[in-house]
């Protein structure tokens, strides 16, 4: 628990003990159902909170008190969507996931954690009502992601991209993706293993 709080700590996101709890067991649900679904590595088991919990919080500092509905394409396992509904609770996370069992899983997850969230079990490409935010973890490359996400954002509305730690330049990249002028910001990670976050917002 000292370690969650001290990375929590580097990261800026302060929790209450129920949100502290929520996000327990949520990674309980992860190291128990999320790897046999194959929707986490297997050597990720033991170390859930770190990898994924924490580093999905890292994009929690960057959402405004009039946000209200944020995509998570791709969501997968619920990362970065349902650690950020736990802190951001004003806003909607609306979890897309094409997979049948995945979408089952994160609506268990909604379910027994009672989150702020909808599970939409269709493609990134099916969503039509714009939202605040669009966030992508581990889901396309930069440019694909920007360009699923663009359709998706009320002007003024953000990408957050958690780039690998290999990408080259990423402000650049990201200026290449919108294919014109963007508003680009990079923040590199205090976390080991993290890559930085590239937010992109729409004109």
């Amino acid at each position: 628990m000292k370690r969650e709080t001290d990375l929590l700590d580097r990261i800026g996101v302060q929790l209450d003990p129920e949100q502290r709890a929520r996000l327990g067991r949520f990674g309980d649900l992860l190291s128990s159902r999320a790897v046999d679904l194959g929707a986490l590595a297997a050597g990720d088991r033991d170390r859930v909170m770190e990898r994924h919990v924490v580093d999905s919080l890292r994009a929690a500092p960057l959402l405004r008190p009039g946000d209200r509905i944020a995509y998570d394409l791709g969501s997968g396992a619920g990362l970065p969507g349902v650690p950020l509904s736990i802190a951001c609770p004003w806003c909607t996370f609306v979890l897309v996931e094409p997979r049948h069992r995945r979408a089952a899983f994160l609506e268990l997850v909604a379910d027994e954690l009672g989150l702020n969230v909808r599970v939409e079990r269709a493609r990134a490409e099916d969503m039509a009502v714009p939202g605040d935010l669009v966030l992508s973890r581990a889901f396309v490359a930069l440019p694909r992601a920007w360009a699923l996400a663009a359709p998706l954002l009320h002007p003024g509305g953000r990408l957050v991209y958690f780039a690998g730690e290999r990408l080259q330049d990423p402000a650049e990249a990201a200026r290449e993706a919108a294919g014109g002028e963007v508003r680009v910001e990079v923040l590199p990670s205090v976390l080991e293993r993290s890559g930085p976050l590239v937010i992109m917002e729409r004109p």
